[in-house]
């Protein structure tokens, strides 16, 4: 059995423990062995090789620092990278392939982007010793593979790599001035008009980098990556930020990047982006934190099911309990019996920019998904919901207790997470704190969160709160496609049982599909108007946006998840022809 130790470095105390109380009950000390001893950093320090398994440090730690782990027995290989002695462990890379896009998909924290960076030359790996390895030290080890051959050409200068990282955000701490110069000057292919065109940037190129938003810094970013000349671009989460037509129209343009000369590399959580726009998909699992492991790759297709079945039958490895399956919904009847409440019309009026609702109502018991481009007005309403807004024409009354979270989180207070849920571990750790995984997350302050973790904690707080109505804007943001899927899962379940009703606000398909009941639809023209439709049978919304950006969608035979069609094939058509652009 091959396992690795690891240890939580900012958990261990050896201080407050009694002076390493793990040594002390490590049965292989008690027989004079070193097994465990104290690192040069007074830490803890666990010699794998002298480890027998027997996990009894594991419970004992009262810091939950340590974590010994029995890796599947089909690992044999030594670890690719390792980030020093019993830390994180990446086994194998994904290998990139002329004239495809190679997708990878799996959970946050099991080295996604640790293996592009490898890739893209950004992180030179160690092959799990304490000193970098060499080049060839590299194509050695990783003889008889394809990604033997990979990095023999990068070696060899026949590859050029272009990378678009992952925290896009970042970019304006960076890179100073006006979009327009920053792209100009990474001009390397002379296709600055073409790509400006297709990724919409002409209305922001006079603007300073500091000053457009997350989306439109993921498109610069796309943009930057793609002038320059390279025959490897690899894109880590391109579609986060973006809208759901933008996220599309990005998908559609990084699957003409592949020619037989080019090879594609995307990570993507976005799980119908991913299958519109990869040929490949390499599926990562591991335990976050601890161990990340690159299956071998799959057809897009078969790789997204296996995924979403959670065994890998070829490895012989489950990495989740449970299948998640697509459910068909019938269309909901409305009984004035069961409205909960409505709004009337409404406008509100914000700078030059106009928003306009139809009136509406909201059944008890009912999750609604709200869908739209970015700029067309939907947080601004669920704020007029939430009463942090006003409008200026009708009046909303909705006579129900509301819980809200909004898009963008306050991630500066320094109160402590156990603090911020008390509710929620009082009344909701089985239902909410368990699911979403925040028992970890307890002793740190709000402003030690990432953005994932900041997230979840928001979701908690919004979920727990005695309420009739929760508003979720952009409750996806951060999450990996296994934590939206339990969120999903988390949301379906507590609605029925306390009788509450949802409204969500995302731009992830999939999760939406997953998640709701009928939908809104806003449209108009970004930063000027909007009007909010609403809200419709699933069949309903879902044609009306799907018409807007002429893509047609079916369901998954195996798993029941919606994937769209290749554009002018015969159910496209078929479907067009019919009207119907969600699942005929």
């Amino acid at each position: 059995m091959v396992r690795i130790a690891i240890i939580n470095k900012e958990n261990c105390s050896p201080r407050e423990c009694g002076d390493f109380l793990c040594k002390r009950v490590c049965p292989v000390n008690r027989q004079g062995k070193e097994c465990i001893v104290t690192s040069v950093d007074h830490k803890a320090q666990i010699n794998e090789e002298l480890c027998i398994g027997c996990g009894i440090c594991v419970p004992k730690c009262p810091f939950k620092a340590i974590d010994i782990i029995n890796l599947p027995e089909s690992l044999k290989d030594d670890p690719i990278h390792r980030f020093g002695k019993n830390q994180f462990a990446l086994f194998s890379l994904p290998t990139p392939v002329m004239g495809k896009v190679v997708g990878i998909i799996g959970r946050n924290g099991i080295g996604k982007s640790t293996a592009i960076k490898i890739l893209a030359g950004i992180l030179k790996p160690n092959l799990g010793k304490e000193k970098e390895a060499t080049y060839k030290e590299i194509i050695d080890f990783f003889k008889g593979t394809e990604t033997h051959a990979f990095f023999e050409k990068v070696r060899d200068g026949e590859i050029k790599i272009s990378y678009k990282p992952q925290n896009v955000d970042l970019i304006p701490k960076t890179a100073k001035g006006i979009v327009e110069e920053l792209l100009k000057k990474v001009d390397e292919r002379g296709m600055f008009d073409k790509i400006v065109e297709l990724l919409e940037l002409k209305n922001i190129l006079k603007n300073n980098i500091k000053e457009i938003s997350g989306g439109e810094l993921q498109r610069v970013a796309i943009a930057a990556t793609v002038l320059r000349k390279a025959n490897l671009y690899i894109f880590d989460e391109p579609t986060s930020y973006l809208d759901i037509k933008q996220r599309l129209k990005v998908a559609k343009f990084i699957r003409t990047l592949a020619d037989e000369k080019t090879a594609v590399l995307v990570i993507e959580h976005d799980l119908i982006a991913l299958d519109y726009m990869a040929d490949v998909v390499h599926i990562m699992y591991g335990k976050q934190g601890r161990f990340g492991v690159v299956a071998l790759p799959r057809a897009t297709k078969t790789a997204i099911n296996t995924y979403l079945e959670g065994y890998l039958k070829d490895e012989n490895v489950r990495f989740r309990d449970k299948k998640i399956l697509f459910d068909i919904k019938a269309p909901s009847t409305i009984k004035k019996s069961n409205m909960m409440t409505s709004w009337p019309k409404l406008s509100k009026q914000l700078g030059k920019f106009k928003l306009e609702a139809n009136e509406g109502i909201i059944m008890r018991k009912e999750i609604i998904g709200i869908l739209g481009e970015n700029g067309i007005g939907k947080t601004t309403f669920v704020k007029l919901l939430s009463g942090t807004e006003k409008p200026d024409y009708g009046k909303i009354e909705l006579n129900v207790k509301v819980s809200y979270k909004p898009q963008y989180l306050n991630s500066e207070s320094e109160e402590l997470v156990m603090v911020v849920l008390a509710d929620a571990l009082r009344k909701h750790k089985s239902d909410i704190i368990a699911p979403l995984d925040l028992e970890p997350l307890l002793d740190k302050q709000i402003n030690q969160l990432s953005g994932g973790e900041l997230q979840r904690v928001a979701i908690a707080e919004a979920l727990a709160k005695d309420c009739n109505l929760v508003l979720l804007d952009e409750p996806s943001a951060y999450l990996d496609v296994e934590q939206r899927l339990i969120l999903s899962k988390i949301i379906s379940d507590i609605v029925p049982l306390r009788g509450i009703s949802v409204l969500v606000v995302d731009h992830d398909l999939l999760f939406l599909d997953y998640l709701s009941e009928k939908l809104m639809v806003f449209n108009g023209t970004p930063a000027i108007h909007g009007v909010a439709n609403g809200p419709f049978t699933m069949e309903d919304g879902m044609n009306k946006l799907l018409k807007e950006v002429s893509i047609t969608m079916r369901r998954d035979e195996f798993s029941g998840r919606p994937r769209i069609n290749k554009e002018g094939s015969v159910k496209d058509r078929e479907q067009k022809s019919k009207g119907k652009y969600y699942y005929s």
